[in-house]
């Protein structure tokens, strides 16, 4: 679980969001009558603005590793709170004919959780201990004549109880709930690296690959289908070029010689995948190319000409190519990124200034044991444990509602002076899925009240998916991003810092290591009669390295989150590695290994039994996917085959609007944020 993950950019929050309430703008409680009236005109059937919701869902590998309070009870919890309620919100929109229409990412290591067979084992009976906690605190509440208490107490039993209806209905499936609005086109389902690597610190560009095709198999052996987006974990970007090890060896000496490096893009453009979401810095900060590129004649040329909707009042409501690796495949199929919103985002994110903050919304961390259950509200700003009031579900409902209301008209805010254009603005919302739900209790129903907002008022913004609006709309043109992440301070701090820095001098030499024994190829079938033990053993191989790079542990580390468990988790891993390693040298040695080594592999294997489908070819030096010429997973349908015109927006007149549009204030890119009055309900 992305635990507290704050944008860069963004007011700092904790875990659990403290509670400054929240306030709306006076006379905002729907709609505003200025945002209705503007747009009585847009009432039609075809949208003028777009709004995308990215839901990235992610816990780092715990089953087999710990239960509580680090372990499988994450997994636990993020399915109790998180995945079935979002199921739930699904189910609801589609009865009534309505997509929510998100690009929800559901990490490749997660999925391999949610379909393991200890996780849905053991999943019931962590729902059925919850239910009998409540009915425990029921009992007590009712001695001692605290009746409201004891309501919440029921309204926890029925709560984890239709849980764990929902689970038994699904078969103990999660992963087919989603995959069933997946298909239906309700929700668009896109992946992730394999284990949440870190692509811009990763060391050689083949686990850089890895991560992604690994990821990639993954998809399409639960899903069924080849992913479009990638959720580039941390939003983090680094571009083609040179690039030093960030650290040494313990004698001070490089790890391995500088060399020039894939950019991300190339990565992901190899395997097939046409979009991902950046941090709006990179976009804010990022270089204008002249110009597009065209296909003339089989060749790519640039032309002379910058036909670009570079307008302040479109920056981040458009999505751009990314112009990078300019190697045949990646300059064939460029990719394109969405930028984040950071105005939206805030009110969000935020426990200090969003929605979270509520004064009337369920407090995550005072909580009554044992059991774990919350019968307490946010009740204000700094206000001490022990002075927390009572939560009130029906008033917390009834606050999604406003607030639903009032970020669709953030929303509208933000892309009105872009909704005249010919190419309508798209508004990218990106969040950690678990935000809704886990951290943010009544978030799943305030998702479901926007997607029912934006339905029910005919203000011209529809929900979209990235791959449904690039299917429909051109890209604004190219841009050069530098190296950054959505991290703090918008670079790569977070993960290499001098508290974390020793993971990375121990993940360095692995990933070499690793590219020569799968470049050697002895694993491969054939080779001599020890090669089925040696691919099992340079399979886990690949396993333990991919569990290495996990961003989790570093994240917990620098956070503080949970890092007794973090490193622990690494330093497992890390062992495991080497003893892999110690043993696939013994049978390089002996062309045998002993009992004792067998009995390690096969437990080792057993605990971290994750991606069955592994491919030690993906780590050989030079090891690529090539892209099919019109492969059908890149830009719009309408391109031509045979010969792919990449779409970009024509040069629009006068300084990029339509012409029916008014520049806003040229000092003024964003329209501001409304002023904040205290809630007198808070």
């Amino acid at each position: 679980m992305e635990v507290g993950r704050t944008p860069a950019h963004s007011p700092p929050t904790s875990r659990g969001f403290s509670s400054q309430p929240t306030t709306l703008p006076e006379g905002i409680t729907t709609l505003s009558a200025q945002t209705s009236q503007a747009n009585r005109s847009r009432a039609t059937s075809k949208p003028t603005g777009f709004l995308s919701f990215t839901l990235h869902a992610h816990l780092p590998w715990v089953v087999n590793h710990g239960t509580w309070p680090h372990g499988i009870e994450w997994l636990h919890e993020a399915a109790a709170e998180t995945y079935l309620p979002l199921l739930r919100v699904l189910s609801n929109l589609e009865h009534d004919g309505i997509a929510l229409n998100c690009s929800l990412n559901l990490s490749p290591i997660l999925l391999e959780q949610l379909a393991h067979p200890v996780f849905k084992a053991d999943f019931p009976r962590y729902l059925d201990r919850k239910i009998l906690s409540a009915r425990e605190d029921e009992a007590y509440f009712l001695s001692v004549s605290e009746f409201h208490y004891a309501e919440l107490a029921r309204f926890w039993q029925k709560y984890f109880t239709d849980a764990l209806a929902d689970f038994n209905a699904l078969d103990g499936d999660i992963i087919k709930g989603f995959r069933h609005f997946n298909d239906a086109g309700l929700i668009e389902i896109i992946t992730c690296c394999a284990t949440h690597g870190y692509m811009p610190l990763l060391g050689t560009d083949e686990s850089v690959r890895a991560q992604v095709r690994t990821a990639v198999t993954a998809h399409q052996r639960h899903i069924g289908k080849h992913p479009r987006g990638i959720w580039a974990p941390e939003c983090g970007y680094r571009p083609s070029g040179p690039w030093n090890y960030p650290v040494t060896q313990q004698d001070g000496s490089p790890i391995a010689p500088a060399f020039n490096r894939i950019g991300i893009e190339q990565a992901i453009s190899e395997s097939g995948i046409d979009f991902f979401v950046v941090d709006t810095h990179l976009v804010e900060e990022s270089a204008r190319t002249p110009s597009p590129y065209e296909l003339r004649d089989g060749a790519l040329v640039r032309s002379t000409d910058e036909p670009m909707t570079h307008n302040d009042y479109r920056r981040l409501y458009q999505p751009y190519y990314v112009d990078g690796s300019h190697t045949p495949d990646a300059a064939q199929h460029p990719v394109t990124v969405f930028p984040r919103d950071p105005s939206t985002g805030t009110q969000v994110w935020s426990g200090n200034f969003g929605y979270p903050g509520d004064s009337n919304y369920l407090d995550f961390h005072k909580k009554r044991w044992p059991g774990g259950h919350r019968y307490w509200s946010v009740t204000g700003a700094n206000v001490d444990m022990a002075d927390k009031q009572p939560y009130d579900p029906a008033r917390a409902a009834e606050r999604t509602q406003a607030h639903a209301s009032h970020f669709v008209h953030l929303v509208w805010e933000a892309i009105n002076a872009g909704m005249n254009d010919a190419v309508p603005p798209i508004l990218s919302s990106p969040f950690d899925a678990e935000l809704f739900g886990h951290w943010w209790f009544e978030g799943p129903r305030w998702l479901e009240a926007v997607a029912r907002t934006l339905h029910d008022y005919p203000i011209g913004i529809q929900l979209t998916s990235g791959s449904q609006y690039l299917d429909q709309f051109p890209r604004a043109g190219f841009i050069k991003m530098h190296e950054g992440s959505w991290g703090a301070e918008g670079t790569n701090h977070v993960w290499m810092n001098p508290e974390t820095s020793w993971t990375y001098a121990q993940i360095y030499p692995a990933e070499l290591y690793l590219r020569d024994v799968c470049t050697a190829g002895k694993w491969k079938p054939d080779h001599d009669d020890t090669q089925p033990l040696a691919e099992r053993i340079v399979k886990q191989l690949c396993r333990e390295l991919l569990l290495l790079e996990s961003s989790d542990w570093q994240f917990l580390i620098t956070t503080g989150a949970a890092r007794d468990y973090a490193e622990l988790r690494f330093e497992t891993h890390m062992d495991q590695f080497n003893e892999l390693k110690s043993i696939y040298q013994h049978l390089e040695a002996n062309r045998s290994i002993t009992p004792e080594q067998e009995a390690r592999l096969a437990a080792i294997e057993q605990r971290d039994s994750i991606f069955p489908d592994v491919d030690p070819d993906f780590w050989a030096t030079g090891s690529r996917q090539h892209r099919a010429p019109d492969s059908p997973h890149s830009h719009a349908t309408a391109d031509a085959p045979h010969r792919r015109a990449l779409p970009t927006a024509d040069p629009p007149p006068h300084n990029g609007s339509s012409r029916d549009h008014t520049s806003p204030d040229p000092d003024q890119s964003l329209a501001p944020l409304p002023s904040y009055k205290p809630n007198p309900s808070a």
